[in-house]
């Protein structure tokens, strides 16, 4: 089954980040998940991160990317491309005074949909704010995080700092 159009939307909020899948897991039959991302001027993008098994690819459409693959930041601009091997940690931002689009791909689809799509429904619930500065949203992203440690995994904060927000949510009540 594809998704629909209309599902195929997520907008990060205040985060400034918002996608369009392009192919999901079903259209690919969980060799990939690839989306067109978006990402507004000064925006901050997510925590340094890794993926342990799967590797992410950004393509830059337009505009200038900052991205940051194992501590070393470089800038990509239309048609230039890199692609993160599993377990490097990395992350992107946009510090320019114009958007830049992509082509996010993260190899293979393992669970990413499922956790992007849980990530846009806590941001339009309202029950989590991007990036997360206030108490639930750091356990909520945590909790979130852990829930999907073989897809993601935070550097920066460490994991196991992330582990231990999230044991504290769990018993203080906090669900996904």
């Amino acid at each position: 089954m594809t998704v629909q159009m209309q599902d195929r939307m997520l907008d990060f909020g205040a985060m400034g980040m918002r996608w369009e899948i392009t192919r999901s897991t079903s259209d690919t039959a969980g060799q990939f998940f690839e989306a067109i991302n978006v990402l507004a001027p000064g925006s901050a993008g997510p925590p340094l991160h890794t993926h342990p098994f799967a590797e992410e690819s950004y393509e830059v459409l337009a505009g200038t990317l900052d991205v940051c693959v194992d501590g070393t930041w470089q800038q990509l601009g239309p048609g230039q491309s890199v692609t993160v091997p599993p377990g490097t940690p990395h992350t992107l931002r946009n510090p320019h005074e114009t958007e830049v689009r992509l082509v996010n791909v993260h190899k293979p689809a393992l669970e990413f949909e499922p956790f992007f799509r849980k990530l846009q429904a806590l941001v339009v619930d309202g029950r989590m704010r991007l990036p997360p500065k206030d108490f639930q949203s750091l356990i909520l992203v945590s909790m979130l995080f852990v829930a999907h440690e073989k897809e993601i995994r935070s550097a920066n904060p460490p994991h196991n700092v992330m582990r231990i927000a999230a044991i504290l949510g769990k018993l203080l009540g906090y669900r996904l």
